[in-house]
C-alpha cells in the first residue's frame, strides 16, 4: 500500500477569499462541473444490461433521489419520524414510476428511426447518467503533493504571484485524502451499476467512486493531485495549515500581510518564498526571512518636507 506524503499544497491566487480563508481555516469544496477540465468527474455510460435491469436502476435511483430531497425538505418543516418515512418513500415510489411510464410513451414515438426497444434503453441509459451525475455530485477540494511545478504556479498560483499553502494530516479524525488515477476510460458499464446500487456490493461502490470522482486524463498527470471530497462550498479544514510559500514574483506586500493574518496561529508556521536555480528551469524554494518584511514598507507615506524639513531658509 502506498504510503500517503507527508504535506498536500494549493496553489492559489491572492484575494480576499483566500485571506478569509486563512483566517478561518476553512477550504473550498468545488461543484466538479466548473472545473477547466470538462471530462473531470462526468462518465460516459455503456449498456450492457437488460431493458428491465436497466428499469430498475433507473427507478432506485429515481427513488433515492426523490426520497432524500423529500426528507430534508420535512426536515426542515420540523416533520420527522414513521410518518415522514412513508410520506417521503411514497413520493419517491410515484416519481420513479412516472418516469418510467413517461419513458415507455417517449419510446413510441414515430421520431425514433429504431424500434420501441432500442429507444426505451437509450432513454433509459441517457436518464440514468444524468441520475449517476446528479447522484455523485460532490465537493472536491484538489491537492498537489509539489510546491515547486511551475505549471502550477503559472494556472493556479497567479502567474507566480500568488501562493502555495502546504497542509498537514496530523489531525483527529484523520484526513480521508486520495490519490487522484491518471488515464484509463471514463465509460462506467450499466451491470456495474447494478452490483453496486441493486446487489449492494461494497467492493464494486468502491471501484466506481474511484473511477468517477477520481479519474482523470493521462496529461493532467504532472499536477500529481489529491482530493477530498465533501459537501460542497465553504466547510471547516480537515487539514493542519502549516506553511505557506510565496511565488517568484509575489509582491512584498502580499508577504507582508499573509505573515501579519496568521500571526500567533501556530509557532510552528514555517513560510518560504520561491527561487530560480541557476542555470536550470528547475524551481527551488529558501526560508523567508519574516523579520524583514516590514522594512521596507513604510508607517506612513511621507510628502518631502516631511522627509528632508522646510524649505532652506532665506539667506
Amino acid at each position: 500500500m502506498e504510503e500517503k506524503p507527508e504535506t498536500f499544497y494549493k496553489y492559489r491566487a491572492f484575494n480576499t477569499a483566500v485571506l478569509e480563508s486563512l483566517c478561518h481555516d476553512t477550504i473550498y469544496f468545488s461543484n466538479p462541473r466548473v472545473f477547466n477540465d470538462p471530462l473531470d468527474c462526468n462518465p460516459t455510460l455503456e449498456s450492457d444490461s437488460t431493458i428491465e435491469e436497466l428499469r430498475r436502476l433507473l427507478a432506485f435511483l429515481v427513488k433515492k433521489r426523490v426520497e432524500a430531497g423529500a426528507l430534508e425538505s420535512l426536515k426542515q418543516a420540523l416533520m420527522k419520524g414513521e410518518d415522514a418515512s412513508r410520506y417521503a418513500e411514497n413520493m419517491a415510489k410515484k416519481k420513479a414510476d412516472d418516469e418510467l411510464s413517461y419513458i415507455a410513451y417517449q419510446a413510441a414515438s414515430p421520431e425514433y428511426e429504431v424500434d420501441i426497444k432500442e429507444a426505451e434503453r437509450w432513454i433509459l441509459v441517457t436518464q440514468i447518467e444524468s441520475e449517476l451525475n446528479q447522484y455523485y455530485e460532490r465537493g472536491v477540494s484538489c491537492f498537489s503533493i509539489t510546491y515547486s511545478n511551475a505549471l502550477l504556479w503559472s494556472h493556479y498560483g497567479d502567474q507566480h504571484q500568488g501562493i502555495c499553502i502546504g497542509y498537514g494530516v496530523e489531525r483527529r479524525p484523520l484526513p480521508e485524502l486520495s490519490k487522484v488515477l491518471y488515464g484509463g476510460s471514463r465509460i462506467i458499464k450499466t451491470s456495474q451499476l447494478i452490483n453496486t446500487f441493486l446487489m449492494n456490493n461494497t467492493e464494486e461502490k468502491k471501484k466506481l467512486e474511484r473511477n468517477i470522482l477520481l479519474r482523470k486524463a493521462e496529461d493532467w498527470d504532472y499536477e500529481e493531485e489529491w482530493r477530498l471530497i465533501g459537501k460542497q462550498g465553504v466547510q471547516d479544514s480537515p487539514l493542519l495549515l502549516k506553511e505557506i510559500t510565496f511565488g517568484l514574483r509575489c509582491p512584498n506586500y502580499i508577504k507582508h500581510t499573509v505573515v501579519k493574518v496568521l500571526l500567533g496561529r501556530s509557532s510552528k508556521m514555517q513560510y518560504f518564498e520561491m527561487k530560480t536555480n541557476r542555470g536550470s528551469y528547475e524551481l527551488c524554494r529558501e526560508p523567508l526571512d519574516v523579520a524583514e518584511l516590514g522594512v521596507y514598507l513604510p508607517q506612513t507615506a511621507r510628502s518631502g518636507i516631511e522627509i528632508f524639513g522646510s524649505e532652506i531658509d532665506e539667506q
